[in-house]
């Protein structure tokens, strides 16, 4: 099932995005850090040009703390690109992005001017909590429901910072494929346009190849199945969760896995590492090749039937 979410308010934003993006001195993209790439706006890089990027990879306490070590390199490997972590709740560390902003803008006299900065991030990563630390106030709407913010507005922080706070968005088309499934898996696509037990299932595969002890221990399992669906029979066995004549409640199942998921009960788990999204770059691109090669084949055999059809 390809996932897709972008209701009216996210295509407005999206354009008032690319209108100003240029007249910015300094982006500042919030991230999951369990998701760094699927979390990604694809519009940042074809827009910044040379403007400087700070990377938040966002909620650090529920990822891998190892990969999140392999995703901040990968980052700063971009000229102009600078990626730190942030855990909720920790004001200094916020505040270690004012300082970030000032090093990464060295020629920018505040004295004359103030220093615009954009901040964007998808629904539900965190950004307005983040904001409202940086502004030392409550200037943004935060809740646990993805696409709270809804309209761009300005907010003056100290030492003459002006900073563009921006609704979050996702994008027309999620691709690769995965990156859809991952961003529902962490809450940033809205729980009524979902199929639960679909998520639910691309989680459970994926816990059990690259977790699978900490599957093991949540759901105290003394062996392990083979699939998704499997593990997903065992935590129903488990938690005694059954319908109607003893079958799997698989729905309720489905809601553990992403709560307990979302919640870190499982464990400091990264759902992407850098290896894999370049894997499934790569396969990406090769099977819109062999769509492109198709399509083009299809068009000169139609050609030379339609000349046929002429003599």
């Amino acid at each position: 099932m390809a996932i897709n979410w972008f209701p009216g308010h996210m295509h407005k934003a999206r354009k008032e995005i690319k209108k100003v993006m240029p007249q910015m001195d300094l982006i500042i993209e919030v991230l999951d850090a369990r998701i760094p790439f699927s979390s990604e706006n694809p519009l940042v890089p074809n827009l910044r040009g040379d403007t400087p990027l700070i990377k938040v990879l966002n909620k650090r306490d529920l990822a891998d703390p190892e990969i999140t070590g392999l995703w901040q390199a990968w980052f700063e490997k971009e000229r102009g690109v600078r990626a730190i972590t942030l855990t909720h709740n920790q004001r200094n560390e916020a505040l270690d992005i004012l300082r970030l902003a000032e090093e990464m803008t060295p020629g920018h006299d505040r004295q004359k001017s103030a220093l615009r900065v954009m901040i964007l991030g998808i629904p539900n990563v965190g950004k307005s909590t983040i904001i409202n630390t940086l502004a030392g106030r409550p200037v943004a709407k935060t809740g646990n429901e993805p696409a709270v913010t809804r309209a761009q507005q300005a907010i003056k922080l100290p030492d003459n910072i002006l900073l563009y706070d921006t609704p979050g968005f996702l994008w027309p088309k999620l691709s690769p494929e995965a990156c859809g499934y991952r961003l529902a898996i962490t809450g940033a696509i809205r729980s009524a346009v979902l199929d639960f037990e679909d998520v639910a299932l691309f989680e459970a595969d994926y816990l059990l190849q690259a977790y699978p002890e900490a599957v093991r221990t949540r759901y105290g399992l003394e062996s392990l199945p083979n699939d998704g669906i499997g593990l997903m029979d065992a935590i129903a066995e488990k938690r005694r969760f059954f319908g109607r004549g003893g079958v799997p409640d698989l729905h309720k199942v489905s809601e553990v896995l992403l709560n307990e998921f979302r919640s870190g009960k499982l464990g400091r788990i990264s759902l992407e590492t850098p290896d894999m999204v370049e894997a499934e770059a790569r396969e990406a691109a090769e099977q819109e090749a062999r769509k492109a090669a198709e399509k083009e084949a299809r068009g000169t055999t139609k050609g030379k039937r339609g000349r046929s059809d002429r003599h």
